[in-house]
């Protein structure tokens, strides 16, 4: 296996070019490479096997893993201070994929109703057709999350800066509710200024 360039206790300059990326065995690249692959070669069956029966990690589908995407992945993590990534198509998939790994039919999150339309509609919409409720709060005052929450309720959901009211919600102050509950609080953060400041 290859060496790793950067360590964690490298300056956020560093991380940005470098993290998770280690040097190709083969080429030497300094730059990650960029895999245009769709789909990889298996040593054999049995090899094929323990790749999709995940008792062996590697690249199985493009669609599911491919080297370029893992360094951006664990690029991102380095730079938040998280232990992992996912890169998906768009904001809403990753919308999707976060919510729906925590919330399922029967269960509520609580949003503000300061949203992108997208998000509205997905709430709205999408969301319920999968036994999903979402329940909005009227704007960012953290008394109405309060008030929303209940035992079937799994998830806080805001914006960093509403779209496109461009509101600025009170982000400790409804993560202290959130937490009070034991929930966790999504923040897309699409508007905001990223993990750097």
């Amino acid at each position: 296996m290859a060496e790793q360039t950067v360590a964690p206790e490298h300056r956020f300059e560093t991380l940005q070019l470098h993290a998770g990326q280690t040097v190709d065995p083969t080429t030497k690249s300094r730059a990650v490479p960029i895999y245009q692959t769709t789909s990889y070669l298996f040593d054999d069956a049995g090899h094929a096997a323990a790749l999709f029966g995940l008792e062996q990690f590697g690249n199985i589908y493009t669609r599911i893993m491919n080297p370029t995407t893992a360094v951006f992945e664990a690029r991102v993590a380095a730079l938040e201070g998280g232990v992992a990534g996912l890169a998906t198509s768009s904001g809403q998939a990753a919308q999707l994929v976060a919510l729906t790994t925590i919330v399922t039919a029967g269960e509520n999150i609580v949003s503000t109703s300061n949203l992108y339309g997208g998000t509205y509609n997905q709430f709205k919409v999408t969301f319920p057709r999968l036994g999903i409720n979402v329940k909005f709060v009227n704007g960012d005052d953290p008394a109405g999350f309060e008030q929303a929450i209940d035992e079937k309720t799994r998830a806080v959901y805001i914006e960093t800066i509403g779209n496109p009211r461009l509101n600025v919600p009170d982000i400790r102050a409804i993560a202290d509710v959130a937490h009070k509950h034991g929930l966790p609080l999504v923040i897309d953060n699409t508007l905001g200024a990223g993990g750097y400041l």
